[in-house]
């Protein structure tokens, strides 16, 4: 099975410098490496040239985010899987045939995460993926080992092979075929929670999203947008609202809008409470932003399948604030 790793770069080098040789080290055995890089101005691209001459480059021709940064480059990479990968991610030896198995095993499994792990504390989940994705009644996503900002320390809970909701845009493999299939990331997200739309859109045609613990990877997380910079939480609220609007089914359209719509204004009294306006700025921007893309996003719900079944039992939001669940294993 032909995969190619592909690490996006925007002005990276530092990010680069540290992480890139493990990726090299216990990659090029499995894989061939690619930087797409979203149009650098800084020097990150000669020192890749210059220290790494065996790792192919990608130019892009703007900084379109993410979505398009990937969509642009993976237009010129030929494989059987992608790994998409963030360039503040530092991998294990071995961590690549665990997943290549997954794939050989299941044919109709079209995506699959590794155990994702906060590489400034090892011992814990990171932020962004965990143990692998999901999403509640609401919309709201959550991961094995992550509810919230509540993150698990790990202790072998998730060492199986699971499925999953949603697998993390930090690290994901994806069979090419399918990331083809249905025309890459949606390029109006930019950033943040683009997976989770892949990923329902994968499932809505018929393939399964999978985690095996038994890759790991350890992620920095933050490195591009910190989790206090207000344009993340502007983004992350925007982009779930588009995520319902696009992809919930029919019958519970209006009911999870209208509750999404309250429960983010209640997000934005208690950032006030806590005095940081400056995220509940944020979430209006977000709902302005939302409501522009309204209708864009209407027109494309009727272009999609819609036959994904997310948790319809479970609302992370009551069970988290109100139950004072804090463990994926608590969750009912």
């Amino acid at each position: 099975m032909k995969t190619a790793i592909v690490i996006l770069n925007w002005n990276g080098q530092k990010l680069l410098e540290q992480f890139l040789p493990s990726i090299v080290n216990f990659s090029a055995e499995h894989a061939d490496i690619y930087v797409a890089d979203n149009a650098s101005t800084d020097t990150s691209i000669a020192f890749v040239k210059e220290y790494y001459p065996s790792v192919k480059i990608v130019k892009n021709t703007k900084n379109g985010g993410y979505d398009k940064g990937y969509n642009d480059a993976l237009q010129h990479i030929n494989a059987d899987v992608y790994c998409l990968i963030n360039s503040d991610i530092e991998v294990t030896e071995n961590w690549i045939p665990p997943v290549l198995d997954v794939f050989n095993a299941e044919k109709n499994t079209a995506i699959v995460q590794p155990k994702i792990l906060d590489f400034k504390d090892k011992t814990s989940f990171e932020y962004a993926g965990a143990g692998g994705g999901f999403v509640d009644l609401y919309g709201y996503p959550y991961c094995r080992g992550r509810i919230f900002n509540e993150l698990e320390k790990d202790n072998g809970q998730f060492n199986d092979v699971s499925d999953i909701f949603w697998a993390s845009g930090a690290c994901l493999f994806i069979r090419s075929e399918v990331y083809h299939q249905l025309g890459g990331f949606d390029e109006d997200y930019f950033a943040h929670q683009e997976e989770i739309d892949l990923c329902w859109r994968t499932q809505n045609e018929g393939y399964r999203i999978k985690y095996t613990g038994t890759s790991t990877v350890y992620h920095v997380g933050g490195a591009t947008l910190q989790e206090t910079n207000p344009h993340k939480t502007y983004l992350n609220f925007r982009n779930s609202l588009l995520n319902v609007v696009k992809n919930v089914p029919k019958k519970w359209f209006l009911f999870v809008v209208f509750s999404r719509l309250i429960l983010d204004g209640v997000a934005g009294v208690k950032f006030a409470l806590e005095l940081r306006p400056i995220h509940t700025w944020a979430i209006v921007k977000a709902h302005f932003s939302f409501y522009q893309h309204f209708f864009k996003f209407l027109k494309k719900r009727k272009a999609l399948q819609k036959k994904a079944s997310y948790n319809l039992h479970t609302s992370v939001v009551w069970q988290y604030f109100i139950l004072g669940r804090r463990r994926f294993k608590d969750l009912k």
